[in-house]
């Protein structure tokens, strides 16, 4: 049995509640917001402060991150080098994505079929989107 967004999305809406155990991890959107983390403080040299992980319909995997950006980036934001700051991470998280949608399909059991990526250099807030294959039907 896989877990299901629609069954983690309820679990979510439940406030932090389990109303039904899961065979992939105790809290996969937590195991998937604490990897994100530690993927960002690997690649960029510090990590965010607030990360969460929710689905955002069936096929649809939005993992928002607050504080993500380092000390150098602010600098480069005050000076209002917004666009360079966002080109900079764009490159920088080339890097990263085929660990990020290898991790979110180790933790889902779904494979990954696209990952977005941006940041809000003025109000210092990242998103990850990855866009899932649709999961797998139950066997009868």
């Amino acid at each position: 049995m896989t877990l299901t967004p629609d069954r983690e999305f309820r679990y979510w809406q439940d406030g932090g509640r389990r109303t039904e155990p899961s065979t992939v991890g105790s809290r996969p959107l937590l195991d998937i917001s604490n990897a994100t983390v530690r993927l960002y403080k690997e690649t960029f040299g510090r990590g965010p402060t607030h990360a969460r992980a929710r689905f955002a319909g069936a096929d649809t995997l939005v993992v928002l991150l607050q504080e993500a950006m380092t000390v150098g980036e602010r600098r480069l934001a005050a000076l209002g080098e917004h666009e360079r700051v966002r080109e900079h991470r764009v490159l920088i998280h080339r890097t990263v994505d085929d660990e990020m949608r290898a991790t979110v399909e180790r933790i889902l059991s779904r494979r990954t079929l696209a990952l977005i990526n941006g940041i809000d250099t003025r109000c210092d807030v990242a998103v990850e989107v990855f866009l899932l294959a649709p999961a797998p039907e139950p066997d009868s």
